[in-house]
């Protein structure tokens, strides 16, 4: 079942959880990319990491998506990556209040290792026509979120923590 919003003729969906939640990113780091150590720039990674939870902050809200991302709440690097390598990133929703949305992301370790490379945790908002705050076509369902599977049960809480802190 769908209905549209008066005035704006997007079309709204019911919430469920999609048969997989998470949204997958693969990146090749090329030159480009690159610090003066030839790994991954700090700038290079926001803007992947960015990308990667615009894609996931879309597909948890739906075709009625217009978001603007509000506040990048954390992102850590814990790995150098090198030029040439393919890195991954995995998304996921992790908290959702009535007009925005928290994502968190998680690089998938590089070869050899076992813990990510990075993680992160972005709000996103969405927006009427005039880039004022509206509310989602579907509200936030706790039960929803209060069951989700490591590591984003951890990074659930720790959204919960630094969406206290008021930028």
């Amino acid at each position: 079942m769908t209905s549209e919003r008066s005035g704006t003729g997007r079309e709204h969906e019911p919430r469920s959880a999609p048969p997989d939640p998470e949204t997958l990113t693969h990146r090749l780091i090329l030159p480009r990319d690159a610090n003066h150590h030839g790994t991954l720039y700090a700038g290079s990674m926001l803007a992947l990491a960015l990308e990667a939870g615009y894609s996931t902050a879309y597909r948890a809200v739906g075709r009625s998506a217009n978001l603007v991302l509000k506040r990048v709440l954390d992102l850590r690097c814990f790995e150098p990556v090198s030029i040439g390598r393919v890195v991954e990133i995995r998304g996921r929703e992790v908290y959702r209040a009535r007009a925005h949305v928290v994502v968190g992301l998680r690089g998938t370790p590089l070869p050899g290792r076992s813990k990510p490379w990075m993680d992160s945790l972005m709000q996103f908002v969405q927006v009427d026509e005039t880039g004022y705050p509206e509310p989602l076509a579907v509200p936030p369902d706790e039960a929803f979120l209060l069951n989700l599977p490591e590591p984003w049960a951890a990074l659930r809480d720790r959204s919960r923590r630094l969406l206290a802190i008021r930028a």
